[in-house]
C-alpha cells in the first residue's frame, strides 16, 4: 500500500476518525490492528518473520529483565553470607547466561534479515570467484522475497533488545504493546528508527483530539507531499534516463543527472519522513526527527549529523562505541602503540572501526557491491577530513575572519553538496565501474551546449523544469526559515484564513502539479527497498 496512493490515504483517514471516537483506552489496539492490515496489504509471507521477531525479542527481552531481577534479590539476600569473591563469582554466571540470551535473539533476528537480503549476494559472489578459477558458476540463486521495511523494524527491534541487556530500557511486559512498537505503520517504510524509551512514552498513552495537534500533522503531511509528488516523482523521469542510457549521456548529462538526484533523493526521503511524522502526530504520537538541513553541512561529518540521523546514531551507539571498546580493538591499540608509535596507536584503531562501520552502513543499504564502496567511501572522506584538519586549521589562523564571511560558507556547502553527489552516482548506477566511468566523463567529455537543448528529450518539458525549479527553491526558503523556528507555530498565530489559505494552496499544488498521468509515476519511495 503505497503512501501515494488513494487506498492509503482513505485507509488513514478511516483510523485516524475510529481512533479518537473509540476509548481512549483501547487506542493503542485498534493501532496494532491498522498494522497488521497494513502490513498484510504487502503480502502475509512478511507477517511470518516480523512474528518472529517480535517473539524472539519480546521473550529475550522478558527473560534477561527476570534474570536480572532475581539475581539482584539473591545477591541482596546473600549480602551477609557471600565473600567479595562468591558474589563476583555469581554476577559473572549471571552476566553470562544474559549474554547468551543475547546473542541468541541476535542471531535468530540478524540472521533472517541476513538470509532473506544478502543470499543472493553472498550466491553471486560464490559463483564470482568459481568462475574465476573454473568458468562456470556452480550455484543457483534462490527465490526470496525481501518482506516490507525488514531493515528498519529489525533494527529498531534490536536496539530495544540491547538497550535492555544493557540496563538503559525496562523489558515491555505486553507482547502485544512490543508488537505495536515494532509494527508502527507509518515508520515501516522508511524510519525513522526509534528508541524503545522514547517512542514508548507517547505510543501506548491514550491521546484526545487536540485540533492544534491533528492539524500540524495534516500540515506537514502535505508537505511531504508536496515534495515527493511535485519534485521527486517529476525530476525521476530524467534521472531514469540519463542513468539508463550511459552510452548516450555522458559529460554535462551526468552532472545534470547528480544534481537531480540529489533533488530527487532528498525530496523523496525528507518527504517521506514529514508523512511518517505528520501521521504519527495527527495520532498524538511523537516520532525522532530525521534529517535537519543536511544540504546546509559545511562537511560531510556534518553531512551525517544531519542526514537520517536515526540511522546514524543506531550504528554510533550499538556498533561504532561497542567496537572500539572491544578487546581486540584496544589489543589492535596496545600492539600498534608498541611497534608503531603512539600516533599510529591512536589512529589505525580508529580507522578499522570507522571502515568497519560504515562497511556495515553500506551493506545495509543495500546488498551490492555499489553500497559497499559507497559506505567505504564515506568513511575514507571523513578521516582524510579528520587527518587535514591541522591544515584547515593552519589555513584559519592564517585568514581569521574567513569563515564568518557568507561567500566562504556558500562554498563549503556546495563543496559538501558536490561531494556527496559524487558519491551518491553510486547509488544512481548501481555498477561500480560504470559509475567511475561516467563520472570521468564530466572532466572528458563536457559538451555542455549540446548537452542543455538535449535537457529536453529527457521525458519533461520546459514547464516540469519551471515547476521543480520553483519547488525546489519553495523547500530552500522554508528550510532557511525553519532555522528560526517551527513555521507552522508561527502559522498557527495567524489568522484562521491565512491558515486555511495555506494548507488550501499546498493542496492544489499537490493535486495540479503532481507528477501524476502519463508519462509519471507515483512511486515508491526510494528507502523502500533497504
Amino acid at each position: 500500500m503505497l503512501f501515494t496512493s488513494f487506498e492509503f490515504v482513505a485507509f488513514l483517514a478511516c483510523v485516524l476518525v475510529l481512533y479518537y471516537l473509540i476509548p481512549v483506552r483501547f487506542q493503542w489496539i485498534l493501532l496494532l490492528v491498522a498494522n497488521v492490515f497494513f502490513y498484510a496489504r504487502s503480502g502475509l509471507y512478511g507477517l511470518l518473520f516480523m512474528g518472529v521477531t517480535i517473539v524472539t525479542s519480546y521473550a529475550a527481552a522478558r527473560i534477561m529483565s527476570a534474570v536480572q531481577y532475581h539475581m539482584d534479590d539473591t545477591v541482596k539476600a546473600h549480602k551477609e553470607v557471600w565473600s567479595k569473591q562468591e558474589r563476583k563469582a555469581y554476577k559473572q554466571q549471571i552476566k553470562r547466561k544474559k549474554r547468551m540470551i543475547f546473542i541468541g535473539c541476535l542471531l535468530v533476528n540478524l540472521g533472517i534479515l541476513a538470509v532473506l537480503k544478502y543470499t543472493n549476494f553472498a550466491i553471486a559472489n560464490v559463483n564470482g570467484i568459481a568462475a574465476l578459477f573454473t568458468g562456470r558458476h556452480s550455484i543457483a540463486r534462490v527465490n526470496l522475497v525481501l518482506p516490507l521495511g525488514i531493515s528498519f523494524y529489525t533494527f529498531q527491534t534490536m536496539g530495544y533488545v540491547i538497550d535492555v541487556y544493557r540496563g538503559k530500557a525496562e523489558a515491555e511486559k505486553n507482547i502485544f504493546k512490543m508488537a505495536l512498537f515494532t509494527s508502527f505503520f507509518p515508520q515501516l517504510i522508511q524510519g525513522p528508527i526509534s528508541r524503545f524509551g522514547e517512542l514508548s512514552q507517547t505510543l501506548y498513552a491514550p491521546h484526545r483530539f487536540d485540533f492544534r495537534t491533528v492539524w500540524f500533522g495534516l500540515e506537514r503531511v502535505l508537505w511531504g507531499y508536496f515534495k515527493k509528488l511535485v519534485i521527486a516523482d517529476r525530476i525521476v523521469v530524467a534521472v531514469n534516463a540519463i542513468v539508463g542510457q550511459p552510452d548516450i549521456y555522458s559529460g554535462f548529462y551526468v552532472f545534470c543527472g547528480m544534481l537531480f538526484y540529489a533533488a530527487e533523493l532528498y525530496a523523496d526521503f525528507t518527504g517521506g519522513i514529514d508523512i511518517t511524522i505528520g501521521i504519527a502526530q495527527m495520532f498524538g504520537i511523537q516520532l525522532a526527527e530525521n534529517f535537519e538541513r543536511p544540504y546546509f553541512s559545511k562537511n560531510i561529518a556534518e553531512y551525517w549529523r544531519r542526514w537520517h540521523i536515526t540511522m546514524g546514531t543506531w550504528f554510533k551507539d550499538y556498533l561504532f562505541y561497542p567496537l572500539s571498546a572491544s578487546m581486540p580493538v584496544l589489543s589492535m591499540s596496545t600492539f600498534c602503540r608498541k611497534h608503531f608509535g603512539v600516533a599510529a596507536g591512536r589512529r589505525i584503531p580508529v580507522y578499522f572501526v570507522t571502515l568497519v562501520v560504515w562497511f556495515a552502513t553500506g551493506i545495509w543499504h543495500g546488498a551490492s557491491w555499489n553500497f559497499i564502496v559507497w559506505g567505504l567511501l564515506n568513511a575514507v572522506v571523513i578521516l582524510l577530513s579528520q587527518e587535514c584538519r591541522p591544515l584547515y586549521e593552519k589555513f584559519h589562523e592564517r585568514f581569521p575572519g574567513i569563515q564568518k564571511k557568507y561567500a566562504y560558507r556558500i562554498f563549503q556547502v556546495v563543496r559538501t553538496v558536490l561531494l556527496m553527489s559524487s558519491l551518491r552516482m553510486l547509488d544512481c548506477y548501481r555498477n561500480v565501474g560504470l559509475t567511475f566511468k561516467m563520472f570521468g566523463t564530466m572532466f572528458t567529455d563536457w559538451n555542455m551546449t549540446a548537452a542543455m537543448k538535449g535537457l529536453l528529450q529527457l521525458g519533461l518539458t520546459a514547464a516540469d523544469y519551471a515547476v521543480v525549479a520553483v519547488a525546489v527553491v519553495l523547500v530552500l526558503c522554508v528550510s532557511l526559515k525553519q532555522r528560526r523556528g517551527s513555521i507552522r507555530e508561527r502559522l498557527y498565530e495567524r489568522t484562521a484564513a491565512v491558515q486555511y489559505l495555506v494548507v488550501f494552496a499546498l493542496l492544489f499544488a499537490i493535486l495540479i502539479f503532481g507528477a501524476y498521468g502519463i508519462g509519471y509515476d507515483a512511486n515508491q519511495f526510494i528507502y523502500n527497498q533497504f
